[in-house]
């Protein structure tokens, strides 16, 4: 398995994905697309290494409503947060 990325300001993708997740389930409207242009499938996940998606999730944006894609966006947000809860296991194991 290969290490985790982390981008120019020394950030772990899911680090940054978790803010966005806040960020965006903040305010109201349409959601932004999670998309930051690093489409690189997980095989032990089958999520996007930069989204933290599924391909579903992906393939479907377009068609989504506002409600399906906040409903994306929380799932990006606990699926960072067991990112950042198996990353504190590991280093303090």
């Amino acid at each position: 398995m290969s290490a985790p990325s982390i981008n120019p300001s020394g950030v772990m993708p899911w680090q940054a994905m978790q803010r966005r997740a806040v960020q965006v389930l903040a305010h109201a409207g349409d959601p932004v697309s999670p998309c930051v242009s690093v489409c690189r499938m997980n095989a032990q996940t089958d999520l996007c290494e930069g989204c933290l998606r599924s391909l579903d999730e992906i393939a479907g944006w377009s068609s989504m409503c506002a409600d399906e894609r906040r409903a994306v966006w929380q799932r990006i947000g606990q699926r960072a947060d067991a990112s950042q809860r198996l990353a504190a296991q590991r280093s303090s194991a």
